[in-house]
């Protein structure tokens, strides 16, 4: 069984990046399951790059994409109306879902639709809310839901930044230590930017609070 699923969406696809991030997936050892997703699969296509599943309502796609992966190769593809109640994205994490994948990494997923940016890291909630792990990722930004507790190693953190959100409401108690703006029993609310922009001071920041989701991002100015 693959556990690991990478999705490529339809947003901006840093080409150096994401073939080394995709590199870097297939020889990690654990079994990858790739999902082209509506545009996302002309980045594939382009790079000579085989998904296992192909879904989307492909109103983003060339015609002649599509028909390539319909005619000339025996690739399963997922082809949706664009009236639909779901995102292409949301449908991709929900098809890593269903083939039991326990990690997912979602590419394309920022760009200049700041309603998809917005929309993407939404879905995120609903792999966490099952016990998975699913995270966005582009050559500056890193982002995933935390509940109860996350630690940061200063070493291994996506970039010099992060900062908090919460999602789905007001979170309580909420503690940040070793960095350099901590908080002590701090309530995070979605109205203000208190925590934007946070940096590590000791070798491990550690984030906690008993209940909620957080949205947690870590982020660079240059790669």
């Amino acid at each position: 069984m693959k556990t690991k699923a990478v999705i490529i969406s339809g947003g901006m696809l840093e080409e150096t990046f994401v073939l080394e991030e995709l590199e870097e997936h297939r020889h990690s050892g654990d079994p990858c399951f790739l999902i082209g997703v509506d545009h996302g699969n002309l980045f594939l296509y382009e790079h000579q790059i085989k998904p296992d599943y192909i879904v989307g309502d492909f109103d983003s796609l060339p015609e002649e994409i599509i028909r390539y992966y319909k005619e000339e190769t025996d690739l399963p593809v997922r082809e949706f109306n664009p009236v639909k109640d779901a995102t292409d994205t949301e449908i991709a994490v929900r098809l890593a879902m269903e083939k039991g994948c326990t990690d997912i990494f979602i590419y394309g997923a920022t760009g200049t639709r700041l309603d998809h940016v917005l929309g993407n890291i939404q879905v995120l909630s609903i792999p966490h809310n099952e016990g998975i792990h699913a995270e966005i990722r582009d050559s500056h930004n890193r982002i995933r839901i935390i509940e109860k507790e996350a630690v940061l190693c200063k070493g291994e953190m996506f970039g010099s930044y992060f900062s908090v959100f919460p999602l789905g409401g007001t979170v309580e108690h909420f503690y940040i230590k070793g960095a350099k703006y901590p908080l002590t029993d701090h309530t995070l609310t979605p109205y203000d930017s208190l925590c934007v922009s946070n940096q590590a001071k000791e070798e491990k920041v550690t984030i906690t609070f008993p209940k909620g989701l957080v949205i947690l991002m870590e982020t660079r100015d240059t790669i």
